[in-house]
């Protein structure tokens, strides 16, 4: 397995200077680059003598290439790829027709062959190229397209291959990076939501569990999902996955203490939607028995909380304890630790305290005391459940143990209001 990350565009000036660091830090004796060396070297190398090439090949097999040069055809590759140079491209290839049906970064990655890796980007010249020099990836170009958003590439790769039903599955792909575009052009080209015995195929478990946090995107496939006949479990939460607050007002309308119910995780990720356990379904602060404003904060749904304490939501409403003394957490310790934040991070966001602001707006006590546990999931690389005992929202976010969905702009404005660690 490799030790290092491969980016998705990695760039040969850094990984150069990476192998000179690597190769100083040899010869100064440093025991961490010692022991890289000796686990990704295939021979036994006197650290004290190595040369640049030996630090070269150890880093390029620590990212799981088998040799530097494989490591900088990588480079070229999808750096041409990204600029549109279909010249260098057709280059590598005929140089190395390999590099055809192998994985455009040179290690098994999402992204694909070259003429995938392409799709991903919409670079069609590049493609049509590939294609012309017998690149086979077509299928799986197609599922990336569409799981990108470049529709006109999905549409050309579609009609390429014949104009084929989509396969059962493909749906997956834009439900991960809740891709409204691509969700509409699969079923608009008849991508199925049940199977032939009336099983589900919708990824609806896709949708709900995905660490993407686009509320309007989200709201927006499941309904195409039942525009093309899918039919939902008529619930609160599921109505909230949804977006649907004129269906909520009618759960109100049936049940007085809707505002006022916790829900098991099970109701909250269906079962029968093919939604997994507590680690698999990605989330911050624990919503396992919680309210529909956990929910909301956690992922970014603020138009619907407004709706929910405009209608007499107690803002300070608790999850559920279990057997064991864990929840009992308010809504302000889900907009601390959420991933709505992750998200947010990844995709060059920066913090945002708009939620917890509603929440103190509307009387939230920012020194609420709760105990709460969280195992992460195994994506992230942080096993093991980890207990925090009764912590406020400011020690939740403080001593949470994965930084990347903590929101320090909402403990700032935590601790203005009072707030306490």
């Amino acid at each position: 397995m490799a030790k290092r990350h491969f980016p998705v565009r990695p760039n040969l000036v850094q990984l150069r200077h990476q192998a000179k660091d690597f190769l100083r830090a040899l010869h100064r004796g440093e025991p961490a680059a010692i022991a890289d060396l000796l686990e990704n070297h295939p021979e036994h190398v006197d650290p004290a003598a190595a040369k640049l090439a030996d630090a070269q090949l150890a880093l390029a097999r620590s990212y799981g290439l088998p040799s530097w040069p494989r490591l900088v055809t990588a480079c070229n590759m999808t750096d041409a790829i990204w600029r549109g140079d279909v010249e260098t491209v057709r280059t590598l290839v005929l140089r190395a027709p390999e590099l055809l049906a192998e994985d455009a970064r040179g290690v098994e990655g999402n992204w694909g062959p070259p003429l995938s890796y392409a799709a991903n980007l919409g670079q069609d010249a590049i493609i049509e190229m590939l294609h012309k020099l017998g690149a086979e990836d077509l299928q799986f170009a197609f599922g990336r397209a569409c799981l990108q958003g470049k529709i006109e590439t999905a549409r050309r790769l579609h009609a390429w291959m014949g104009s084929p039903r989509p396969s059962d599955g493909v749906l997956s792909g834009p439900a991960y990076t809740l891709n409204v575009a691509g969700t509409a052009l699969l079923l608009e080209l008849g991508a199925r939501l049940y199977d032939g015995n009336g099983g589900r195929l919708a990824p609806v478990d896709v949708v709900l569990e995905t660490d993407s946090r686009r509320p309007a995107d989200k709201h927006r496939i499941l309904e195409l999902y039942a525009e093309y006949g899918f039919v939902f479990p008529d619930t609160p939460t599921m109505t909230l996955h949804r977006g649907r607050v004129d269906l909520l007002e009618e759960h109100l309308q049936r049940d007085p203490d809707l505002l006022t119910r916790t829900f098991r995780h099970e109701e909250i990720y269906p079962p029968e939607m093919g939604c997994h356990d507590e680690v698999l379904a990605t989330h911050g602060t624990p919503l396992a028995g919680a309210t529909l404003l956990h929910m909301c904060a956690d992922y970014g749904e603020i138009e619907i909380a407004r709706w929910l304490l405009e209608r007499g939501m107690n803002v300070d409403a608790r999850a559920a304890v279990d057997g064991d003394g864990f929840g009992g957490h308010t809504a302000l310790f889900s907009t601390v630790v959420s991933q709505t934040n992750s998200w947010r991070n990844h995709h060059g966001g920066t913090p945002d305290a708009s939620f917890t602001r509603l929440l103190l707006e509307h009387g939230a006590d920012p020194n609420a005391r709760a105990s709460l546990r969280k195992e992460l999931h195994p994506g992230y690389e942080i096993p093991g459940m980890h207990e925090y005992r009764d912590v406020t929202p400011l020690a939740w976010g403080e001593r949470f143990h994965f930084k990347k969905l903590v929101n320090t702009a909402a403990m700032q404005l935590i601790a203005e209001y009072g707030g306490k660690a």
